[in-house]
């Protein structure tokens, strides 16, 4: 086979490059996804090199021929890094402007001086939201254990009945609300409207939120009592800084790209004519480019120089916030090429099968299979990305609304139960001085609940809309 006619068969996602049957489809599904949970969680490979392997395993095990499965594999990583790479590295600068300048304490601050008593559970979600919206969950939860720390030793509070809201608030930003990289690579994989899956991704959030951080909080409080762990809290970014930037300016800063967004999705829905003037500069501001550039500008003066930071000192932040990040865009762009290998070996014709056959609504079989990746793999963004692949063809004859529930209900089941495969399981156990059981009594229980809600939530939007 000649590489012209590689690039051309792995360029139609309509016509496989394998002729191979529903049954040996599965079994090479399965296979390719049974390699790569092996080589992240006994060989402890890195995922990037694991979902390479994996999906050269795909196209074996389908029968494809080599060189096809490398240009599937190259095309989907290319068109991945492409559609989402830049946002993941302007999410990135953003999140770093944020911690550096102060601005992430002094909406901590500002908010904590306002709340007390009952109030404070409440108060650590809505913090834990704010900060989550343009953080990777690892970086948020770095910033945020420290003050959750604090506040649980000053004001004699639960450590759970603090912790568990501001774990949730993360959490849920970080499965469900783009520009986090899972929902990111979910939309372009399913073609689905990311201002419409911002809207629907926020209704479905606020409720799940509530349920999982401050009402189930009172229950993770009776179940593990430990007590701060001192030596976890760490001096805070801001205590060296001089002056740091006004609340105002860095609430309105953080939120600038969701609300440019929103307003893009609005006016296409109300005017809905792409002609029309209005229409075309909405589109352009509320692309996600555009929209987390003009964050990022904006945020150069409103964060950085409002902390008094030369331009030195700026372009050094900036250039630090990209290095971290190299990790996060191979593995997305190799979940890509996996996706995309899924996709050219004819997977998209066996899930349309399989679904008419069983009559799973798309909805759930979609949460069911980024439930069964999440609980193997560990990784939510692995789960996404590769459940996205699957279903992908399920989105060919969907409204706007329900592609964006399906990429919602992958989100929702890429956080199932996280246990001892997940870094985030670790991170979390560490920072509270929890044995392995208080953290699945208390960490896992949450993120399945997240998962429980928020599926069940998509699906009751599915009725309405």
């Amino acid at each position: 086979m000649t590489s012209l006619n590689v690039e051309m068969l792995a360029a139609d996602a309509t016509e496989p490059i394998t002729s191979a049957g529903n049954a040996q489809l599965g079994i090479a599904v399965l296979a390719g996804i049974a390699v790569i949970v092996l080589l992240i969680t006994r060989f402890k490979l890195h995922a990037f090199l694991a979902l390479t392997i994996g999906s050269l395993a795909l196209g074996a095990f389908a029968g494809a021929p080599l060189d096809a499965a490398i240009a599937s594999f190259t095309k989907g990583l290319g068109s991945t890094v492409a559609g989402v790479g830049v946002l993941i590295a302007l999410g990135a600068i953003l999140g770093k402007l944020l911690a550096d300048s102060g601005g992430a304490d002094q909406i901590v601050d500002t908010i904590l001086a306002r709340a007390s008593g009952r109030a404070m559970p409440w108060a650590m979600v809505l913090i834990a939201s704010v900060i989550g919206l343009p953080l990777f969950f690892e970086v948020g939860i770095v910033l945020l254990i420290p003050v959750v720390l604090m506040v649980a030793k000053r004001g004699d509070y639960s450590l759970m009945r603090i912790g568990v809201p501001a774990l949730a608030g993360l959490s849920v930003m970080h499965g469900l609300i783009p520009p986090h990289p899972g929902p990111l690579v979910a939309i372009d994989a399913i073609g689905a409207n990311l201002g419409v899956t911002l809207a629907l991704g926020i209704v479905v959030a606020i409720p799940t939120v509530i349920i999982a951080g401050p009402l189930f909080s009172r229950y993770a409080a009776r179940w593990v009592d430990v007590p701060v762990p001192e030596r976890m809290i760490p001096q805070r970014v801001s205590d060296d800084l001089e002056r740091r930037p006004g609340f105002g300016a860095t609430v309105a800063t953080v939120l600038l790209p969701v609300v440019l967004m929103l307003v893009k999705a609005l006016v296409d829905i109300v005017v809905d004519d792409p002609e029309n003037g209005v229409q075309r500069v909405t589109d352009v501001i509320g692309s996600p480019l555009i929209a987390l550039l003009a964050a990022v500008l904006v945020g150069l003066f409103t964060l950085g120089r409002a902390a008094g930071f030369s331009k030195e000192r700026i372009s050094s932040t900036v250039e630090t916030s990209l290095a971290p990040i190299a990790g996060v865009l191979l593995i997305v762009g190799a979940g890509g090429g996996f996706k995309q290998t899924l996709i050219d070996v004819g997977v998209g014709g066996m899930i349309l099968d399989f679904s008419e056959d069983w009559a799973i609504p798309a909805l759930l079989l979609a949460w069911l299979i980024a439930v069964a990746i999440r609980l193997a793999t560990g990784s939510a963004t692995v789960a996404t990305i590769s459940a996205a692949g699957l279903v992908a063809p399920l989105a060919a004859d969907m409204s706007t609304s329900h592609a964006a529930l399906l990429v919602l209900a992958i989100g929702a089941g890429s956080l199932f139960f996280s246990h001892v495969n997940d870094a985030g399981f670790w991170l979390v156990k560490e920072y509270f001085g929890m044995s392995v059981g208080q953290t699945v009594k208390t960490w896992s229980v949450m993120e399945t609940i997240i998962s429980v809600v928020g599926i069940v939530f998509v699906l009751l939007l599915s009725l309405v809309l």
